[in-house]
């Protein structure tokens, strides 16, 4: 089966053109046009990684948040800046750290003696794009205060509910587990981000093209927006008008279920990972210029969306190969992977589950 995600995502190509609904989404060649920007610049610093600007631009338009982890200097925040700086968006930087508070993050009631009332002072959530930078090193405590934010888009403070703007999207940042000074994310947020990516190290051609590049200044200088923050509003909408048949959502289903039952895996998927793929999945028929998703847009996304949240038994991973790592990009996926000491292991697994589970015939829902 090929991937529905490929060179026509990324160059923005349109198979229809058909406006989405009269409620001021764009068209998808428009759709694609804003996307092809977007792709642009990412890839300007990002240099050799389409695939993994490609996922990027995924989940910020199915309104996720995206995990990037890897080892030290391989441009995971300079990816994040790259795709906050690209859209016309407020944009807030987190660097976390041991002794970061949750009340950094998400805000603090200050008494006013002038006012003789309590004051809301909005943290550094209260943006459209946050940047949560080296996130595993601050405390679970302090991880876990963007745990309402990313699913509720609000945040509760002294029985005070405050709204966030939309969109937004944390992207996130990690060092892997084994780098010293590094806290494990809790369960319940890794299973938040829609994504995790890993950079990997670049080929000798890239890091030469870098060494080049960047003897003047940073690649980050030449980043404007491309779009603004109505446009992707917009861009996000017609994402959502993408048709997914029943035979389709059955199919994430059925692939769901398999990780919840498989004797290799001890923690299967949630029902909040199943919802993720399908909003993952429209996006991606969307920048391939369709407005139906096909099993195909599920295939390319299983492992992006499910590795981080699948626990493997301790017996799957003693048998698995010592030391494999994989690349920058997963055979046959043609997304990105994943990223840890043992993703390997799950990518094969997941491969075996899809595999192993029946493709519906679909149609194209007709005009």
């Amino acid at each position: 089966m090929t991937n529905a995600v490929g060179n026509s995502a990324i160059g923005g190509s349109a198979i229809g053109n058909r406006v989405s609904g009269q409620t001021g989404e764009p068209s998808l060649d428009e759709f694609g046009r804003h996307a092809a920007a977007i792709l642009d610049n990412l890839q300007r610093v990002i240099n050799g990684k389409p695939e993994i600007a490609a996922l990027s631009l995924v989940v910020l338009l199915a309104e996720g948040h995206l995990l990037v982890e890897d080892v030290p200097g391989v441009g995971k925040t300079t990816l994040a800046k790259a795709l906050a700086r690209s859209v016309g968006c407020s944009v807030s930087r987190i660097q976390f750290t041991p002794d970061l508070l949750p009340s950094d993050v998400t805000g603090v009631s200050i008494y006013n003696q002038h006012s003789r009332e309590f004051e809301f002072k909005p943290g550094a959530v209260f943006a459209n794009i946050v940047i949560a930078d080296e996130i595993n090193r601050a405390s679970p405590k302090t991880q876990s205060a963007l745990l309402e934010c990313m699913e509720e888009r609000q945040v509760s403070i002294d029985g005070q509910t405050y709204f966030l703007d939309a969109p937004f999207s944390v992207v996130a940042t990690q060092n892997p587990i084994e780098m010293e000074g590094t806290y494990a994310l809790p369960e319940a947020q890794r299973d938040r981000f829609m994504v995790r990516v890993s950079m990997g190290y670049p080929d000798a051609r890239a890091e030469l093209a870098m060494l080049q590049n960047r003897e003047q200044k940073s690649p980050l200088d030449d980043i404007d927006a491309v779009v603004s923050r109505d446009e992707l509003r917009g861009m996000i909408e017609t994402a959502r008008t993408v048709f997914v048949s029943p035979a389709v959502e059955q199919y994430a289903v059925n692939i769901a279920q398999a990780t919840r039952r498989d004797p290799e895996i001890r923690l299967g998927v949630s029902p909040r990972a199943t919802l993720h793929l399908v909003r993952a999945a429209k996006v991606t028929a969307a920048l391939d210029g369709r407005e139906f998703v096909l099993p195909d847009d599920i295939d390319a996304l299983v492992i992006p969306v499910f590795a981080h949240r699948v626990l493997l038994t301790r017996r799957s991973l003693a048998d698995s190969r010592p030391g494999a790592r994989p690349s920058a990009g997963y055979a046959g996926a043609g997304l990105a992977a994943t990223a840890g000491s043992t993703s390997r292991p799950v990518d094969e697994v997941l491969r075996r589950i899809v595999a192993n589970t029946p493709v519906p015939l679909v149609a194209a829902r007709k005009g």
